[in-house]
């Protein structure tokens, strides 16, 4: 019996990062997928773990604080790599709404049903392309392997905090910009060329209402650039998510 409940205790641990990692992603966390099946889901997983790697060999101490203290280390290392994976996403986004206030749709604000958050059209648009690619691609696996890669080497209530941690995560959250400069790059430069082209037009001819006449040529802009960089916005993206898998074992291994 004694067995039976330790063996019970360590998939419970494991169980809890699972589902921590899956509440913060942006894929298993969607609301058009039952709260039961995210928990069959966990359990499965965490079974499948439990049976594969060595966390039968952990002591078990059935103190209440010390159950408490170890699951609240597991949660903690779910919602970290659950939350890395955020950060793509929120680059995206933030290109789109770059992209969008150059061509003057800053106020037509869309619903977002997956982070039940409001956004640019354009930031959407980009956000739910990078959302197919992603499972083009077999990304909603990265989290299921990057959690089976974390029991190896971060053992049930091994997690300790450190510097090397605390600077991934700045890094990894500075990267939000970096990749939306790189998403909306093309169509900045464009529209800068458009906004000088604007200023000298309104020093030429005083009278003339310049942002009424432009306005409707630079969504016209816009939308023929977008669609003419498209298949590059495809190949960027697709290389940025298959990049993430990476940073996520290296995030894996920082933590143990």
């Amino acid at each position: 019996m004694e067995i039976l409940v330790t063996d019970f205790t360590l998939i419970l641990l494991i169980f809890i990062r699972i589902l921590s990692a899956f509440a913060a992603t942006p894929i298993y966390s969607h609301e058009s997928i039952p709260s039961q099946v995210k928990v069959f889901i966990s359990f499965v997983i965490a079974f499948i773990v439990f049976s594969i790697s060595d966390s039968a060999n952990i002591a078990v101490d059935f103190n209440p604080w010390w159950l408490f203290v170890m699951a609240i280390k597991e949660v903690v290392v779910g919602l970290i790599i659950g939350f890395t994976l955020n950060l793509v996403f929120y680059g995206f986004t933030f290109a789109g709404t770059f992209i969008g206030f150059d061509m003057g749709l800053a106020m037509a604000q869309v619903m977002n049903p997956v982070e039940k958050t409001t956004g640019n059209v354009i930031g959407q648009v980009i956000y739910f392309l990078a959302l197919m690619i992603f499972f083009m691609i077999d990304g909603h696996q990265y989290v299921i392997r990057a959690l089976a890669y974390s029991f190896q080497v971060i053992p049930i209530g091994e997690f300790q905090s450190n510097e090397a941690l605390f600077t991934l995560m700045i890094q990894y959250s500075s990267s939000v910009f970096i990749i939306a400069v790189k998403i909306a790059a093309p169509i900045l430069v464009s529209f800068f060329l458009i906004h000088i082209a604007e200023g000298i037009l309104a020093r030429m001819i005083p009278q003339m209402q310049v942002f009424f006449v432009t306005q409707p040529l630079k969504i016209g802009i816009g939308f023929l650039l977008l669609m003419a960089i498209l298949p590059v916005y495809f190949y960027v993206i697709k290389n940025l998510l298959s990049e993430f898998e990476t940073k996520l074992y290296t995030l894996v291994r920082t933590m143990g």
